[in-house]
């Protein structure tokens, strides 16, 4: 799988959009060690190290996009894909994950992160891409996630009930998918 990942780096909004760096791994890890402790938004429960989130960024290199959002030069979000499942079957289709800074929370970094990753996607080989969204267990409400990715395309294909329990509390899987190649 081929992305060229400089498409990214356009769009409109505050800040800048681009690939990420591994410098970027102490912002990126501290964003997502706040969703890890205070949110069910992953079912993370022990924040990855700063190394960890340097590795990912790393392998993002080798075709899987991996895109952070600054405003004023600092970190306020980051998004990257991830290969849907191990199984060959699934070569095909990939993950997305989004996590914004909360003091960035309402400025559109959401949506132009993920608008970024699926330009990135475009014309290369993914066809599908799958998006897994916490949501409280019953809850009919609409998340932020599962707008923003309503809005982008995205159609909720499944929810899976009651699948993980994080702080006391549990939680369903909003399973939504966009067809990078609707006509076939």
């Amino acid at each position: 799988m081929s992305i060229d990942r400089t498409d990214a780096s356009t769009g409109s909004g505050p800040g800048v959009l681009r690939p990420a760096v591994a410098d970027d791994a102490g912002r990126v890890s501290a964003i997502f060690a706040g969703y890890v402790l205070h949110s069910i938004a992953t079912f993370v429960e022990a924040p990855p190290s700063d190394d960890v989130w340097r590795e990912r960024i790393a392998a993002s290199g080798r075709g899987l996009p991996f895109l952070v959002a600054e405003i004023d030069g600092e970190v306020e979000g980051f998004a990257y894909i991830t290969r849907f499942r191990p199984h060959a079957a699934y070569r095909y289709t990939v993950e997305d994950s989004i996590y914004i800074a909360p003091e960035a929370a309402g400025r559109g970094l959401g949506s132009r992160l993920l608008a970024g990753l699926l330009d990135a996607l475009r014309g290369t080989e993914v066809r599908q891409v799958v998006a897994v969204i916490a949501a409280l267990a019953g809850s009919r409400h609409d998340t932020p996630s599962t707008v923003l990715h309503r809005r982008l395309g995205f159609v909720e294909v499944g929810r899976m009930p009651s699948v993980g329990y994080k702080n006391g509390q549990w939680a369903d899987t909003v399973l939504m998918q966009a067809d990078l190649r609707p006509d076939g």
